[in-house]
């Protein structure tokens, strides 16, 4: 477990509260998620070179967050780095009308999928509609927009994530009201939310600060594949 959960989350998600999604090499220095739920993968510090060990052929690729850039262990190639902000929920979410949010079920699976892959929130797989809970609003029957739940790096906290509208159905405020619902569950469970956001993004990080939340520090995302 790393000093500070949030500044390594899935390692500390992975090790604590979502352990029995952790897929670890043989020898107990890395980790990845179950790649049904996404790529995020972490070593313990020092063991950055086991990482290559986690990769199944030349088309994977795994994702790392965590506070510092790494310097590539051999044996691996950088594909894309990003910069990120994690924002923590310093307050209570506001009052929302939510009478057209739906909790999300299995049956919604295809939907989400289909609505992250369009809009790339961030990565999405097979299982990652079970992380958590996840809200919808739909049209007609059709699903626009969607946000939920996904790691949970220590108790008392987990992530706002996947996070998406159908470009049609933007300027409704309707991620506005999602996040909220999400915070207001995790709330009503005695959490508090956090959630990433690429630093690029000024209007989503102005909407979030309206939201409650604030940065708590700056984050990278690397993603690795075979070299």
């Amino acid at each position: 477990m790393t000093q500070e959960p949030l500044d390594h989350p899935f390692l500390s998600a992975l090790t604590g509260r979502q352990a029995h999604l952790a897929r670890w090499n043989a020898a107990g220095t890395a980790l990845r998620i179950d790649p049904d739920y996404g790529p995020f993968a972490a070593a313990v510090a020092g063991h950055e070179a086991a990482l290559a060990g986690l990769l199944r052929d030349a088309s994977d690729e795994i994702w790392l967050v965590q506070a510092q850039g790494l310097a590539v262990p051999d044996g691996l190639v950088l594909k894309r780095r990003a910069d990120l902000v994690q924002m923590v929920a310093q307050a209570a979410p506001p009052a929302v009308d939510s009478g057209d949010i739906v909790l999300l079920t299995a049956s919604d699976a295809p939907a989400m999928a289909a609505l992250a892959h369009a809009t790339q929130p961030g990565p999405w797989g097979p299982k990652t509609h079970l992380y958590g809970q996840f809200y919808g609003i739909k049209d007609d029957g059709r699903l626009v927009a969607m946000a939920g739940e996904r790691a949970r790096p220590a108790e008392g906290i987990t992530e706002v994530s996947g996070v998406c509208t159908d470009p049609a159905y933007r300027g409704r405020g309707y991620a506005q009201a999602l996040i909220i619902h999400v915070m207001a569950g995790l709330a009503a469970r005695g959490e508090a939310a956090y959630l990433h956001s690429w630093a690029s993004n000024v209007g989503a990080i102005a909407l979030y600060e309206q939201l409650g939340f604030q940065i708590r520090a700056s984050m990278v995302a690397s993603v690795l594949a075979l070299g």
